[in-house]
Order: structure tokens, then sequence, then C-alpha cells
């Protein structure tokens, strides 16, 4: 019976695409996968991608059970965690970046599941898109039961939309780096995408 007042043909199709235009489009999940993928390759980026593609639908699980309300009654949290966010990203950067340095050759590592499962909390791109398809595609006025029921399906088609999209910006990551032969322009390739990294942090300030 539930079927007919929540989760529409139409609704989980909108959810759909919103999901995946938020996906493939650049941010720091996508340029992460990239920068690693051209830096350690696809089988040492798969941890990133996994961790991403856990961290965001529970994320989304969460705000939508109820974890946006705990910002409205503790607003410094949210700003708190703008600055932990900005400071994440900056690691992560300098990490990727530091990988091609000749002394860190074959000590180098790639951002690992933990770092990017909890880096969607502090992610500015992943709270936007979670929070605006909430917003738009969750039934107002549902029983608990129901409105829980409708959470759980968005979660899923999240999950299942992430991995992909970012196995695609790994994968190009790799192409490119398979055409960047020369030391010197690979290195001005990843220090160009770190710099774009560390240029969205002004997204958690907006």
């Amino acid at each position: 019976m539930w079927q007919t007042t929540l989760a529409l043909p139409e609704q989980l199709l909108a959810f759909s695409l919103f999901t995946l235009a938020g996906a493939v489009t650049p941010g720091p999940n996508n340029t992460i996968s990239t920068l690693s993928g051209a830096t350690f390759g696809f089988r040492r980026t798969l941890p990133q991608m996994l961790g991403v593609s856990v961290g965001y639908p529970l994320m989304l699980a969460a705000l939508g059970l109820g974890l946006g309300e705990v910002f409205k009654h503790v607003p410094w949290l949210h700003g708190a965690m703008r600055y932990v966010g900005a400071a994440f990203l900056i690691y992560l950067a300098w990490k990727l970046v530091r990988a091609n340095a000749p002394e860190a050759k074959g000590t180098a590592q790639p951002v690992g599941f933990i770092e990017a499962f909890f880096f969607q909390w502090l992610n500015p791109k992943a709270w936007s898109i979670a929070l605006g398809a909430l917003a738009a595609f969750t039934t107002p006025g549902l029983p608990a039961g129901d409105f829980f029921r409708e959470v759980a399906i968005f979660t899923a088609i999240s999950a299942i939309i992430t991995f992909p999209a970012l196995v695609f910006w790994c994968l190009f990551g790799v192409a490119i780096s398979a055409m960047l032969k020369d030391e010197k322009k690979r290195r001005i390739f990843n220090y160009t995408l770190a710099v774009i990294l560390v240029l969205s942090i002004a997204f958690l300030f907006i």
C-alpha cells in the first residue's frame, strides 16, 4: 500500500537524475579520484572510491533521519565543521601532491577508505546535494515508517550511482596519466588538480 503514497516511479527517476548530476559534476570527491587515479592507478584508488560510496549515502540517511535538526539546535557545530573540512581538504591535497615527490616514491599512500568515508561529513558539495535532494524529493506528511522507507530507498539509489561516477573520474585520471609520461608535465597536472581541490574550500564559507 505504501508504494502508492511514496517513491513513485517519476519521483525515483527525478531523484536519480538529480543524484547523477551531482555525482558526475566536478567536486572534491571527483577531483581526489582523478588525482589519485593519475598518481596511484585504479586499483589503489578503490578504497577512496568505496569510502565515498559508503560514506555519502550514510550521511544522506543520517540527514534524512534527523541529523539536520542537530545543527539547528547547535549552530556552532556546523561552523566548526567548515573549518575542519577546510583543513582536511588541504591535508588531502598535500598528501596527493607529495606522492609525486622524488623522496616519496615507494612510500606514498593514496587516500584510504576511512579518510574518504569521514570526509563526506565535511564535504560542502556532498552536504548541499544531500540537503537539496531531501528537501526536493521526500514526501511531506508521511507516517514515520513510510518516511524512513523513502529515505532508505533514496540512500540505496545514492549508493548505486555514486560509485560508477567516481570510477569514471578515476579512469579519466588513469588515462591522463598514461599520456603524461614526462615527469614535469605529470607534476604540473597534479599540482593543478591540487590547487582546484584547495580552491573548493571557498564553497565551505558561501
